[in-house]
């Protein structure tokens, strides 16, 4: 019989000695998960989904077939119940979609057959319907009113330089007024020339400046910025300075600003010989409570 016993450090022979990365290379924890930990992982995909499938979609519960889901190929519903992704479930085994649930009627309504959902809904629906990336719905949506007008507003605003900075400029300008006042609203100036061509001498700009010819000693160039807080304008469109007003008015109402406006005179700053800026200010009134 051969017995082994355990030998001290000092006692260990050179070629007998195990170096200290050895000793972790043999002490490593195996890569492969334990069953413990593999019973606590997600379930193996492909998930299976059922013909009929109950939803939650933010606390309000929907039941629909799984072909109404995946009718078009190119969109989250679709991707979502393809089975390649894990969709939790509620307490009640429905599908849960973390989404407001207000407008996902209409949704599906439009996967089923076809449905567009009525003018006052039509906003909110084709926010919910880019969030699902549903194409042919965004599409329908943009070609029925409010929608197909606002394109067309918007093709308007594309021509006006700095519309969006002009507006954020309003609300900034209102704001700080209204602080330093400790007042309810605040005013401001604010000049929209359309700039077409002058059909009188006192009528004569040209794009954001005044351009006049002097005699040959004098600069031929004079530029002129009226005396207020933003300008819009000029533009090139049939659409005039009240349409562009009733676009500003439109966008801070939006935006949850009550605004009122009224023409307060024009600026009469004279410019050079018998010519005078003449272009309409004014008053914006902003409500802030």
């Amino acid at each position: 019989m051969v017995v082994v016993t355990g030998q001290s450090k000092a006692s260990a022979t050179p070629d007998d000695a195990m170096s200290s990365s050895d000793a972790e290379d043999d002490f490593q924890e195996p890569a492969t998960p334990t069953a413990t930990q593999a019973g606590q992982a997600l379930p193996l995909l492909p998930q299976q989904f059922p013909e009929v499938v109950p939803l939650n979609v933010g606390g309000m519960f929907f039941t629909t077939r799984l072909s109404t889901l995946r009718r078009y190929e190119d969109t989250m519903l679709a991707a979502m119940f393809s089975g390649r992704h894990y969709i939790p479930t509620d307490a009640e085994g429905r599908y849960f979609i973390d989404r407001d649930g207000t407008y996902f009627g209409d949704i599906l309504n439009f996967l089923r057959s076809g449905d567009l959902p009525p003018r006052e809904r039509v906003r909110s629906v084709y926010k919910e319907a880019q969030y699902y990336s549903i194409g042919p719905l965004l599409d329908n949506l943009e070609d029925i009113q409010p929608l197909k007008g606002e394109k067309v507003r918007q093709a308007f605003l594309g021509l006006m330089p700095y519309y969006k900075e002009h507006l954020e400029r309003i609300i900034e300008i209102a704001k700080l007024r209204a602080m330093q006042r400790k007042a309810r609203f605040a005013k401001l100036k604010v000049c929209v020339f359309k700039e077409e061509m002058p059909i009188t001498p006192y009528e004569c700009p040209h794009f954001n400046s005044l351009r006049f010819e002097r005699s040959e000693s004098e600069p031929k160039l004079f530029e002129h910025h009226c005396e207020v807080d933003v300008s819009f304008g000029p533009w090139e469109a049939v659409a005039d300075v009240y349409d562009l007003l009733h676009c500003i008015v439109t966008d801070l109402s939006a935006r949850g600003i009550t605004v009122d406006h009224q023409c307060i005179g024009v600026c009469d700053k004279h410019l050079i010989n018998h010519y005078y800026c003449k272009r309409p200010i004014y008053e914006f009134k902003i409500t802030w409570w």
